[in-house]
């Protein structure tokens, strides 16, 4: 009854990740702004992380429509993106809605330290405003993907290299002249959107105000609204990046593997299968390498090969070499942007697994089956031939069957001795060789205590 609650609770939580959810919606409820008996629609921000997949084009497409039925004044596009795993159709039909979007497109690449590359770089060529932080860097842009797609003279070398802002400012990416600092803040960024006109209607974004002491400042008079994707939406996103996909999978594989040797069905295989889903979802929309894929998923069988019989042994090895190689060689990189997860998630991942199938799953399989030998005591006085050394451990074969055994650590065993099975302990075999064993000083001397007891001792008076 308990694994049956804890399978229900497990798939209840699934259908929870699968429920459809809300369209994005905004995080600030305000919708409008007055200033001087004016009253100032919003401005719609959307927050674009990661990578450009059917997601993330799906909802900017979405995002525009919102814009027009809540009578925004603009949508801005804050992007930090390392590339585009979408199709250039989709990418193409994604650059004719911004250009034809009935109210103001921004982009703004930033924070400092955000980057644009790949085929999302030519989104700045079909916005209306753009600009970039400080610190953050566009480039790598590939071939345009529409016949919208012109930066002029700075098409050839935003094509091949990524710049900074000067570097970019002065090619001519942007289609405004932003200042020496850039554009540094999401209010620097409504400022450089105020007073765009887009079909007779100007963006009023900011306001100059004059202080006591005579500075002239600008004030933002149109409240940002932020969206974000839906929960489901969030959650595939997230899994299509590089980073959670691998991790993902090893971890469902392993609990995968876990659960086959476990009784029953429990909270291990729902997850385990939920966590392989997820990554078989990324991996579809990642570019990977298939035979990488396949060599991940062959390290596993490998590994069960061991766990079965509860000793890390050559195919431990083969599995942790395979799981090596396929980490390494699993994702194709982007121009301009490598897609190999960080080094702290291949160390995670790859020592995860080796501490998993090396010390975790041959102490669980020995403790699961350390169960009475009901039905096995015929083996004790059988005699075998020994497989490999035993020092004291081993594996032996017996009416040509494989067997996990221990010997005395005082009298080892070489390979292909003849051997004799004195005791069973869960799915080990106690063994000694049929000549020269050692005995144990333990057994000696108790054997010596019980001979001395029965041995009959003359009294005399």
């Amino acid at each position: 009854m308990r694994r049956l609650a804890i399978t229900l609770l497990g798939i209840l939580a699934v259908l929870g990740f699968l429920a459809p959810t809300a369209d994005a919606q905004s995080s600030d409820d305000s919708e409008t702004t007055t200033t001087g008996g004016a009253t100032n629609e919003p401005i719609d921000v959307l927050q674009v992380n990661g990578l450009f997949d059917d997601i993330v084009v799906n909802e900017i497409g979405n995002a525009i429509e919102r814009a027009v039925d809540q009578n925004s004044q603009a949508l801005v596009l804050q992007v930090n993106v390392r590339g585009a795993v979408a199709s250039d159709d989709d990418m193409a039909t994604l650059f004719e809605q911004i250009a034809d979007a009935p109210l103001p497109i921004g982009v703004w690449v930033g924070p400092s330290g955000a980057r644009l590359y790949g085929v999302p770089v030519q989104i700045l060529a079909v916005a209306d405003v753009t600009g970039m932080a400080p610190g953050a860097r566009v480039g790598h842009s590939g071939d345009p993907v529409s016949p919208l797609i012109d930066f002029g003279s700075a098409d050839a070398d935003l094509r091949s290299d990524d710049f900074g802002l000067s570097d970019a400012r002065a090619l001519g990416v942007f289609k405004q002249r932003i200042s020496d600092e850039g554009i540094a803040t999401m209010a620097n960024m409504l400022d450089a959107l105020d007073g765009f006109e887009k079909n007779g209607v100007a963006v009023n974004a900011t306001e100059e105000e004059i202080t006591d002491d005579g500075t002239v400042q600008r004030t933002t008079v149109a409240a940002p609204r932020f969206a974000k994707l839906g929960l489901v939406d969030q959650l595939l996103h997230t899994v299509a990046s590089p980073p959670v996909a691998y991790l993902l999978l090893l971890i469902g594989l392993a609990l995968l593997i876990f659960e086959f040797y476990t009784a029953g069905v429990g909270i291990a295989g729902v997850v385990g299968a939920v966590c392989t889903v997820l990554a078989c979802y990324g991996l579809t929309a990642l570019p990977t390498r298939t035979w990488a894929v396949a060599l991940l998923v062959a390290a596993f069988v490998a590994f069960a090969i061991d766990v079965q019989v509860g000793l890390p042994r050559v195919w431990t090895g083969v599995g942790l070499a395979f799981t090596v190689v396929g980490s390494w060689f699993l994702f194709v990189d982007l121009p301009g942007a490598s897609m190999r997860p960080p080094w702290i998630t291949l160390i995670a991942g790859v020592g995860g697994v080796t501490l998993t199938f090396v010390v975790g799953m041959p102490s669980m399989t020995r403790t699961r089956f350390a169960t009475p030998t009901i039905g096995r005591d015929w083996m004790i006085g059988s005699t075998g031939t020994a497989l490999e050394r035993l020092n004291p451990e081993g594996t032996i074969e017996i009416n040509d069957a494989q067997w996990r055994a221990r010997t005395n650590r005082a009298t080892p065993i070489q390979r292909g001795d003849e051997i004799r099975v004195i005791a069973i302990d869960g799915v080990t075999l106690e063994v000694e060789p049929l000549e020269g064993a050692a005995k144990d000083y333990r057994e000696m001397r108790g054997k010596k205590s019980a001979d001395v007891a029965a041995e009959p001792v003359d009294f005399e008076l």
